[in-house]
């Protein structure tokens, strides 16, 4: 037995687990939105983080990274057990068509599995549902949990996405043999098409909210993700906690 597991937010940078194969790629007619509550990792039950799932969109589209677990039922079953506790804010496993870039109308996988929630707040506890943009950006800034900081998660969910990017970019361009290029469009910050418009926007508005926290003037919107640590906000009561556990949702 072999499966794969699509991971779209922190498996994409952190994916914890001992696996085989891991390809980029993206599946179709689903986005990512940050409607889900975490209690236990980036937040907690009276002060909980949002995390993203999925939402069912035709048309859309939804970058992130495919693992495949082989070698035998024992490991097969060792790295669900431990997707299942890592992932429990999701009641749902999904079967999805993985495509590969370059091959969008030929799925590169089919069957692969995808953790996502009902989105209805009734049968679903962590179900927060959609919020204005400034609400869920001031959520995100201020949460945190044993994992660390919400923020730090939309953070490196923003960078991944555009580390993917620039991947792509290199891969693409080495093979034709203008990798010189390649690396000019990646110092440049131009956007690839593997970015998420909606977590730029967030993450934005977030930077926006931590500005006001700490005091400092409102940054302006990026057109990327930005290197520059948190150290140059005031922490006030925004203190980062250490990253040190490898569970997270």
């Amino acid at each position: 037995m072999v499966f794969w597991v699509f991971g779209y937010g922190s498996l994409v940078w952190n994916p914890g687990f001992e696996f085989d194969e891991k390809v980029i790629g993206f599946v179709k007619d689903y986005r990512r939105v940050f409607d889900l509550a975490c209690i236990d990792h980036r937040g907690t039950p009276e002060h909980p983080a949002r995390t993203c799932t999925l939402e069912q969109e035709e048309g859309a589209v939804c970058w992130g990274a495919a693992y495949c677990v082989r070698g035998g039922p024992e490991k097969e079953k060792a790295a669900m057990a431990y997707l299942e506790r890592r992932e429990c804010e999701y009641d749902q496993k999904t079967l999805v068509d993985f495509f590969k870039e370059g091959e969008p109308e030929q799925p590169l996988l089919t069957g692969v599995i995808v953790f996502t929630s009902t989105p209805d707040r009734i049968s679903n506890k962590y179900y927060l549902g959609p919020a204005p943009l400034e609400d869920m950006a001031r959520q995100i800034a201020t949460a945190f949990g044993p994992c660390g900081n919400n923020r730090d998660y939309l953070f490196l969910l923003e960078k991944a996405m555009f580390d993917i990017g620039n991947y792509s970019i290199k891969s693409n361009l080495s093979v034709r043999g203008n990798a010189t290029f390649g690396e000019f469009l990646i110092y440049y910050n131009v956007r690839t098409g593997h970015e998420d418009d909606y977590v730029i926007e967030l993450a934005n508005e977030v930077r926006k909210v931590l500005g006001v926290i700490g005091g400092v003037p409102k940054e302006k919107k990026l057109s990327a993700p930005s290197d520059v640590p948190l150290k140059s906000f005031s922490p006030l009561k925004l203190t980062p906690l250490p990253e040190a556990i490898a569970m997270d949702s």
